[in-house]
């Protein structure tokens, strides 16, 4: 995710998909209609995830160089 601080970072869902609500999301259809809405991460149903949690919780993502750099070769 991109912040409005221009970090990206990245968010683990996989802790909360055992809480209801966020079981549903178990479901590969479900979870890729996220969507953003309101500043943050939601889905139908009104089901969301508050931006405070989403940045606490998450982990600064690598940089785009980061990533080439770990790319194997082919």
């Amino acid at each position: 995710m991109r912040f409005d601080n221009g970090e990206t970072r990245l968010f683990d869902m996989t802790p909360l998909l055992d809480r209801a609500p966020f079981q549903r999301l178990r479901s590969p259809g479900v979870f890729e209609a996220a969507h953003v809405a309101w500043g943050t991460v939601a889905w139908p149903g009104n089901l969301d995830i508050a931006p405070e949690t989403l940045y606490e919780l998450s982990v600064p993502a690598p940089s785009d160089a980061a990533v080439a750099d770990s790319t194997p070769a082919s």
